[in-house]
């Protein structure tokens, strides 16, 4: 039973909109840019560990922390973002690439 069907169950009388459909979490959309993020590795990176940083992304900062967030999330990871640039702790670039592709970014590697 799923939840339109509870809800059915236990407010008989109200009509429900069926072409709504439930979303437990809604997605606030992120700015799209006709430019690339640019992605890159440092070996030594900040405080002599490695990180992947995202660059050039020209959206607002409360976009930019909300995609560094998304990406944290489904990578397990630490990192930051603040003006303009997205640091992850340790090498993801492709994995984060796949990530801002499925997402509709236009991304380039940059490096080796």
């Amino acid at each position: 039973m799923d939840l339109q069907d509870q809800l059915k169950k236990l407010f008989p009388d109200h009509h429900f909109d069926e072409s709504k459909e439930f979303s437990s979490t809604p997605e606030k959309e992120l700015f799209m840019q006709d430019d690339p993020i640019i992605c890159k590795y440092e070996k030594k990176g900040r405080n002599g560990k490695p990180v992947t940083i995202l660059e050039n992304y020209n959206g607002a900062e409360e976009d930019l922390k909300q995609l560094a967030k998304e990406i944290k999330s489904k990578l397990g990871v630490g990192g930051s973002a603040k003006d303009g640039i997205i640091v992850i702790q340790g090498n993801y670039r492709d994995k984060i690439m796949d990530i801002l592709k499925e997402k509709g970014f236009y991304v380039k590697r940059a490096g080796g």
